[in-house]
């Protein structure tokens, strides 16, 4: 007997967020935001500081319940199923990796850093370990540059490296969902692309959610992106409209010509 086909998966969406709103002790941050993303995209999201962005990607992962006086309302389903579904929310968290703006470092060496979620999954050899550690860190665009110092401590990377490090261990997870927010504010430029072209291929393995601050970014990016304006989802569009006078909203126009900021 086959099994049920859930909404989310018969749409094609990795996420529906519907009538979603935020506060935090009582103050709205975010406001009646209805979207979906689809799978194995890119969807980028824009907007000036104290837009709702970062609040949005909390509500997809559950970090309210790791946020004081945080209070979500409205749905949001991953994958077809409402997150608050999940008795357990770490199972949860284990299908979506997150990246925040600044590393998030673990005090383990380069090498467990990037290990450790395959070993709480119960991977113990070693040389399934290394094939997991080379291979995330080579998308991550880091392997290259720490390969002969795994045993080192990941603190005592660069900033940029250890944002890097970040990554790769997102990845670790096998995550169907990755979640970015302005994961280059501590990268390079160079380095920045570089993580850019590994985005652009990972969207066949997964769907990525892109928070940035650099709306150019999002144009090379993303297939779709949302733009936020005080706690408002002002508009969803195709990415390439956006930016070539196709916004709905004068708003968001005025925010991708960089007139407000």
């Amino acid at each position: 007997m086959s099994l049920p086909v859930q909404v989310g998966e018969a749409a094609g969406y990795a996420i529906e967020v519907e009538d979603l709103a935020i506060r935090y002790h009582g103050k709205p941050a975010l406001s009646s935001v209805t979207l979906q993303v689809p799978s194995h995209e890119i969807f980028g999201i824009i907007g000036p500081a104290n837009s709702g962005k970062t609040s949005f990607l909390r509500a997809i992962n559950r970090m309210d319940l790791m946020t004081a006086g945080m209070e979500v309302s409205g749905s949001v389903r991953v994958e077809g199923r409402d997150v608050r579904s999940w008795r357990n929310p770490y199972a949860l968290r284990q299908r979506i990796g997150v990246v925040f703006p600044l590393p998030v470092g673990l005090p383990l060496s380069i090498y467990d850093n990037v290990a450790l979620s395959s070993r709480l999954r119960g991977t113990r050899k070693k040389a399934d370990l290394d094939v997991i550690v080379e291979r995330c860190l080579r998308r991550a665009a880091l392997w290259d540059e720490v390969k002969d110092r795994l045993d080192s401590l990941g603190s005592l990377l660069s900033g940029g490296q250890q944002q890097r490090l970040t990554i790769a261990r997102a990845l670790s997870q096998d995550p169907s969902i990755l979640l970015l927010d302005e994961f280059s504010i501590a990268v390079d430029p160079v380095t920045t692309m570089r993580i850019e072209e590994v985005l652009a291929e990972l969207k066949s393995e997964m769907t990525i959610v892109l928070v940035t601050n650099l709306v150019q970014q999002a144009r090379r990016l993303a297939s779709r992106t949302a733009f936020f304006l005080t706690g408002e989802l002002v508009e969803v569009t195709e990415t390439e409209a956006m930016f070539e006078g196709g916004a709905q909203d004068p708003r968001t126009t005025a925010y991708v010509e960089g007139k407000f900021g």
